[in-house]
């Protein structure tokens, strides 16, 4: 539950979604905070009164909302769009350390043979995703973290290094760039990571809230009116 929670906690954040005196939104960050405490996470002081929206976007979920195939320049630019440093970017990316990705989103990555993947860790993968195209073999699921999948900690940074990072955007992190700093960082000390993490996800929580007669607060959360 802690990787679906944090998924609908972020996309609840970057752009307008239908979910669920508390909003729908916030009883997801609350019992995000709780599960991540439980997968040996941080824990938070969750703000309260996060208005729900009353509309769904697509164009802004395509516009803003990141991509398995984004480059580092374009994820910085995602997240500095909505008031996020790059800082903060690589320190939620630290969430990939639970959760399991679909073999679509990673399945060229795994066999275009380039320098910037462990050999053994592509093989490894192969086995759980096939090279051949269709919907069974698309949906085939992953763990983003093979070391520790079901606990929260600093293996998705080590992995990075390891040049072990299952999506393009996991490795981007760790490529010869600009964030290849915060990864070794991370990959050293998991206290500071957690820490970061924890304050990083309030902040987060103050993307663009809606004020004013915008946006309302669900007392039912499978309700949209």
């Amino acid at each position: 539950m802690a990787a679906s929670l944090i998924r609908l906690h972020f996309h609840d954040c970057f752009v307008q979604i239908l979910i669920w005196t508390i909003s729908c939104s916030r009883i997801i960050n609350n019992n995000w905070s709780t599960r991540m405490h439980c997968v040996g996470g941080p824990s938070w002081t969750v703000k309260l009164g996060r208005r729900d929206s009353t509309t769904a976007s697509k164009s802004l979920a395509t516009s803003d909302l990141p991509l398995f195939t984004d480059d580092l320049d374009t994820l910085i630019s995602r997240f500095d769009k909505k008031g996020l440093t790059a800082r903060d970017m690589v320190t939620l990316s630290g969430a990939h350390t639970i959760g399991q990705a679909q073999c679509f989103t990673f399945r060229d990555r795994i066999y275009n043979n380039a320098s910037n993947i462990d050999a053994g860790f592509a093989s490894t993968r192969q086995r759980g995703c096939p090279s051949l195209r269709n919907n069974d073999n698309d949906k085939k699921l992953a763990a983003l973290d093979l070391v520790t999948p079901n606990s929260f900690d600093n293996n998705y940074f080590k992995n990075l290094i390891q040049k072990k990072g299952l999506l393009q955007t996991d490795q981007v992190l760790f490529n010869g760039g600009s964030t290849d700093s915060i990864v070794s960082e991370y990959s050293k000390n998991p206290t500071t990571f957690k820490s970061d993490f924890a304050a990083a996800m309030i902040k987060m929580g103050d993307i663009e809230p809606l004020t004013g007669s915008a946006g309302i607060i669900r007392k039912i959360c499978s309700s949209i009116n």
